[in-house]
């Protein structure tokens, strides 16, 4: 019977790993997540591991050779219980990929990755802190615009993005 099992690689050999292991004809997922972050005074996207060094490996025990995977290329071994390889269970493996984007197949952390015009925001430190509003537009690199209910009306205030959390759509 084919189960999930997780596999840990050497330090960042996941993609290596991944590809040998297709190489050897095992089903293999390498959940990966798309986050910004800052390098060098600038907002940069990243596409990394969702979990750094694991991937995860379908086979089934009676008809596939798993002591081969301890020897492939990238690869450190299976993780286990004891002597036995560590089953992950099905509903693990089904919530992260119900959780990652249907047309990138990409996990996204980060608030500018979430953020979007017309999603619902609350202002978490500053002036403004605990006022609620509605992202209106990017503003350069850092920068958005917001509408806040402020002084009787509502007003356009710009924020740095690092200074919202997203309430809702």
């Amino acid at each position: 019977m084919d189960r999930w099992y997780a596999v840990f690689a050497k330090p960042r050999q996941e993609d290596v790993a991944e590809e040998q292991l297709q190489r050897q004809e095992f089903t293999v997922w390498l959940p990966r997540l798309e986050h910004t972050i800052r390098y060098r005074g600038r907002w940069v996207d990243r596409i990394e591991p969702l979990f750094p060094r694991y991937l995860f490996l379908r086979a089934d025990p009676g008809e596939q050779d798993l002591s081969t995977i301890r020897s492939t290329r990238g690869v450190t071994g299976l993780v286990r219980q004891g002597i036995e390889p560590a089953v992950v269970p099905e509903p693990v493996i089904e919530f992260l990929r119900a959780n990652a984007d249907p047309e990138t197949g990409l996990h996204r952390i980060g608030d500018r990755a979430r953020f979007k015009r017309g999603d619902r925001v609350r202002v978490l430190e500053g002036p403004f802190e605990g006022l609620e509003g509605v992202l209106l537009k990017d503003k350069g690199e850092e920068r958005v615009i917001v509408l806040l209910a402020i002084l009787g009306g509502q007003r356009n205030v710009a924020l740095s993005a690092e200074q919202l959390t997203r309430t809702g759509p």
